[in-house]
């Protein structure tokens, strides 16, 4: 029992890191718009967004394939 709730806090923990860089690039899109750093009229605002977003689902995807891979061995 002890080692499954071990398993199971592990791989919580592994979600939670996964998710961390993607997350990130959220708020740092959130932060951008109702900080008003930023607005409709920002050039570039889309390809901005879009590179922010992508940077941040790309360390996901990093992570989880770090992750992954280690289990393998």
């Amino acid at each position: 029992m002890l080692d499954f709730l071990k398993k199971q806090t592990r791989y919580a923990l592994e979600v939670a890191i996964v998710f961390t860089p993607w997350l990130i690039s959220m708020y740092v899109l959130f932060w951008l718009a109702y900080g008003e750093i930023w607005t409709t009229e920002t050039a570039h605002r889309g390809k901005i967004s879009v590179a922010i977003l992508v940077l941040g689902m790309g360390l996901s995807f990093l992570v989880q394939s770090y992750f992954a891979k280690r289990e393998q061995k």
